[in-house]
């Protein structure tokens, strides 16, 4: 049928979303690291930091929600692209112009060991950036699949829908039929039984 090969079709991408979600959560995970290593406290730019790898956290889970429940995917496709933005902002910030974010840090590290935090901390964002694109563009193909699927399963109830009015009329023109002919049956034999009596009647009166 139908529906059981879109969900053939669909069960890879879902798998392979899975793992990029997954991927996707260890990554923000592991983006906290650099910028609470450079200071603890952070400052107000280690807050963005943190405040991109939480956005990314939360929109991995809302990922993996959305899987389950085939819901909230307007919510996850708004927040991977909040998510996205963040994080192409901040592979910027950290590429183009290392030496003034080391000065906003503030780290009180070793120079060249809070240079190789930095360059960490934007490379773990660089493929954070590339793994919110491959799972945004993952969900939208797999909620297409989903409308497919759910568009082939409203096609075959109509179409079970259609057929089961049809048997229902058929068997209601056969009782309606089958009801004409005992009536039919049943009025040949009133009149042979009617017939039959005149006739004694009248065979009665003759001889009499």
């Amino acid at each position: 049928m139908a529906s059981n090969r879109l969900r053939r079709q669909c069960s890879f991408p879902l798998v392979l979303l899975s793992c990029l979600n997954f991927t996707l959560f260890l990554l923000s995970s592991l983006s906290l690291a650099p910028t609470l290593l450079l200071k603890m406290p952070p400052t107000s730019l280690g807050w963005a930091f943190v405040m991109v790898s939480c956005l990314s956290l939360f929109s991995s889970f809302v990922g993996f929600y959305s899987q389950l429940t085939h819901f909230c995917f307007l919510t996850h496709i708004w927040l991977l692209f909040a998510s996205f933005i963040a994080q192409l902002l901040s592979i910027l910030v950290l590429f183009t112009k290392e030496k003034s974010s080391l000065s906003m840090l503030k780290s009180p590290r070793d120079l060249r060991e809070a240079k190789l935090l930095v360059r960490v901390e934007c490379g773990v964002f660089v493929a954070m950036f590339v793994m919110q694109l491959m799972v945004l563009a993952l969900t939208c193909a797999v909620h297409s699949c989903w409308v497919r699927e759910y568009e082939g399963l409203e096609a075959e109830r109509e179409a079970m829908t259609r057929k089961r009015s049809r048997r229902i009329a058929e068997v209601q023109e056969e009782s309606m039929a089958n009801a004409a002919k005992i009536a039919e049956f049943k009025a040949k034999e009133l009149d042979e039984k009617v017939k039959s009596k005149y006739g004694q009647w009248m065979k009665t009166d003759v001889e009499g």
